[in-house]
């Protein structure tokens, strides 16, 4: 574990992550179709029931909190190249799933008819409380302005979302006054993929009102009377947008707008992400937690 990270954790959420070996340690572990988890900071479900709907039935073991709704955190949702979506999401389209000897789940949707391209997500736990996948995708053939859209549902109680946006950087917040459905682009080149019509395509077409710029694709869902927050975050290279619904919205959702660039025939590409469940008295350490994801992440390279 990273050392100043460590440093920051406080009160039940520190004493949980120091005896997370004792409830099953950082590893997802098979279960039938399924596989689960139990860091003894979140316990829950990947792939649950054999469906491609990421992590569900997620709980803050330490105050026996729900964390997760409907079609789970890091789901991967809707996938677009320009002028086109394919199918609903890939929620439903047919796929494998095995776990890896160090206890991280491979997730791979084979390309189809119609669908010229393998999809594929790794997902690992990086500490107790904080949990990563990477997304891969290799084109058969180009695909033009490729997004893979990754979704996360939480619970009723996470009633607050705001993205790190603007110039200087802060909390940009999701006010209903600014518009339903709302979403922070990279630059000008993002916001030109977002306008292109893919979003126009049923099933349920959005019309996304458009916000700050990014500083950087972090965002964050807060239940403020529990003292919980989640933070997801991505890749600056890896991602060209941050969305999500207003306060009162009843989805309590964020997204990540993944990748955003053409990938030619033959060629493979990835993008990573994460989410961690940290406490209100942790927020101010959101940009230091984000660097030092980011330098991990180089260091894989």
């Amino acid at each position: 574990m990273a050392t100043c990270w460590v440093r920051w954790r406080t009160g039940l959420l520190g004493m949980a992550i120091a005896v997370w070996g004792q409830a099953g340690g950082l590893r997802f572990r098979a279960a039938g179709a399924e596989f689960v988890f139990d860091t003894g900071v979140l316990r829950g479900k990947l792939r649950e029931g054999g469906r491609a709907t990421g992590l569900s039935r997620v709980e803050y073991v330490p105050q026996g909190i729900p964390l997760s709704s409907s079609m789970g955190l890091l789901s991967h949702y809707r996938v677009f190249t320009k002028g086109k979506r394919y199918g609903d999401g890939a929620w439903s389209w047919p796929g494998e799933a095995k776990l890896t000897p160090e206890g991280e789940v491979e997730v791979f949707w084979p390309a189809e008819a119609g669908r010229p391209f393998e999809l594929g997500a790794r997902y690992r736990w990086r500490e107790g409380n904080w949990v990563e996948v990477e997304t891969r995708v290799r084109a058969i053939e180009e695909l033009v302005d490729f997004e893979s859209f990754l979704a996360c549902y939480f619970t009723k109680d996470f009633n607050f979302s705001a993205a790190w946006a603007g110039a200087p950087p802060g909390w940009v917040e999701a006010a209903p006054e600014h518009g339903a459905w709302q979403m922070f682009p990279r630059d000008t080149g993002a916001l030109a993929l977002i306008r292109d019509g893919r979003w126009k395509i049923p099933p349920n077409p959005v019309d996304w009102a458009i916000r700050p710029e990014l500083a950087a694709p972090i965002a964050i869902r807060r239940a403020r009377d529990l003292g919980l927050a989640v933070v997801l975050m991505a890749a600056p290279e890896d991602c060209f947008a941050v969305a999500t619904p207003h306060h009162q919205d009843p989805h309590n959702s964020l997204y990540l707008s993944l990748f955003g660039r053409t990938i030619r025939a033959g060629e493979s590409a990835k993008a990573r992400a994460s989410l961690a469940v940290i406490s209100d008295s942790e927020l101010g350490h959101i940009e230091a937690m984000y660097r030092e994801w980011l330098s991990t992440l180089r260091n894989r390279r």
